[in-house]
């Protein structure tokens, strides 16, 4: 018998997304035999504890009698339970720092962590995530930043309507002036910012008439992996070849900062990874981005000016052109940087339901059946004990 628990966010400030809405889970206990769910009581979920009950779900407090327990965020050290299994997004893969202790306490309660990031197909494609409606909050908000700063139109929040169908509504009328937008990515995040720019009637161009003419209307430029980065010594591209050694190519990126009015950026970055241009870039007379919308969000990472997140409240921030430092959003010599970590939150009932269609579709019917490679390949601890695919955390787990 599966026994699956929805746990309340713990993480601070609260999340507000859920693995599974009340329908999926009605859906679920009806075509599943052998499998329960429970849900804890939660006062901060897009869907109330009274959503779930009325789908026939028990709302508990106690989660003990579950043996697979359900998240987003990470779980706080005082909230974990050991032996279960847990799946949320842990963010330890890359040995993050601030999440080190979470590390060891599940090390100690030998729980089983499946991660949600690590999910994937054979040919490495993330298989569950909330990329895409990041992607649509993260344009709209990027647009929006850019009307505030220059007066052109206004934007209302995301977060103001009831959902994605709503939201579109709220494009009706809007006319954008001929700005000139860089889209970078090819994932779920860059489908989501494509699909903004297509509702919000931006044209796409090519690359080549992108940074040879201007236009009349506004237009945006698709950049992927071959548009970005050139190896150093061959000038060629290979997908494979980038992700095994990226640190041997360098980034065409420079070159459409001149064109450039809003860049939004959707590529996934690790350390190794070049950046898109520089600090120094900022200072050019030719730099012309006013608005970035960095929604894969790394500080200092393919932003080099993002210089950290921003609550959704506050939205933008200024970076100085000349010192590189933080100053008011709309500042003269300055570009504004829209980097939030929660984009999908300000949706997060809709984007509730696309991840747990992933879930369903991909996910819980391989556990429910006793595992498969690709869980296997996600599972980061096996009762309290590193899995081979992550061996490599040895020094960030030991202590």
């Amino acid at each position: 018998m599966l026994v699956i628990g929805l746990i309340r966010e713990g993480k601070i400030p609260a999340d507000n997304r859920v693995a599974l809405t009340p329908a999926q889970c009605k859906w679920l206990v009806k075509n599943i035999p052998e499998l329960q769910i429970y849900v804890q009581h939660s006062p901060n979920r897009c869907f109330s504890d009274k959503e779930y009950e009325q789908a026939g779900i028990p709302v508990v407090e106690d989660l003990t009698d579950c043996n697979m327990l359900l998240g987003i965020k990470e779980v706080p050290v005082s909230e974990l339970i050991g032996g279960k299994t847990y799946l949320f997004f842990s963010h330890t893969k890359k040995k993050q720092p601030y999440n080190q202790l979470l590390m060891h306490a599940m090390i100690d309660k030998k729980i089983t962590l499946i991660d949600y990031e690590c999910l994937e197909h054979e040919d490495g494609q993330r298989i569950i995530g909330f990329g895409f409606f990041a992607g649509i909050v993260g344009a709209h908000n990027g647009i929006m930043a850019y009307g505030k700063r220059t007066g052109a139109y206004e934007l209302g929040r995301v977060s103001d309507v009831k959902d994605y169908r709503e939201l579109i509504h709220t494009y009706f009328g809007l006319k954008l002036p001929p700005i000139k937008v860089a889209v970078t990515g090819s994932g779920r995040v860059a489908h989501g910012i494509l699909e903004i720019m297509n509702l919000m009637d931006v044209q796409e161009v090519e690359p080549e008439e992108y940074l040879s003419r201007s236009f009349a209307y506004p237009v945006y430029v698709h950049l992927k992996g071959n548009d970005l980065y050139r190896h150093k010594i061959h000038s060629t591209y290979s997908r494979d070849h980038f992700h095994e050694y990226p640190e041997e190519y360098h980034c065409l990126f420079e070159q459409y900062c001149a064109h450039t009015d809003i860049l939004m950026n959707g590529i996934y970055w690790e350390e190794r990874i070049p950046r898109l241009f520089t600090m120094e870039s900022l200072k050019k007379d030719d730099f012309r981005i006013q608005t970035i919308a960095d929604i894969t969000d790394d500080k200092n990472g393919s932003v080099p000016c993002n210089l950290g997140d921003v609550s959704s409240d506050q939205l933008i921030y200024g970076v100085d052109k000349i010192t590189g430092k933080k100053t008011a959003p709309c500042s003269p010599n300055a570009v504004d940087i829209m980097a939030i970590g929660n984009l999908p939150n300000e949706l997060p009932r809709d984007a509730s339901r696309f991840f747990g269609e992933q879930l369903i579709k991909y996910v819980l019917d391989d556990i429910r059946k006793g595992g498969s490679e690709m869980i296997s390949r996600a599972t980061i601890l096996s009762a309290g004990q590193l899995t081979e695919p992550f061996s490599y955390l040895g020094d960030y787990a030991a202590h």
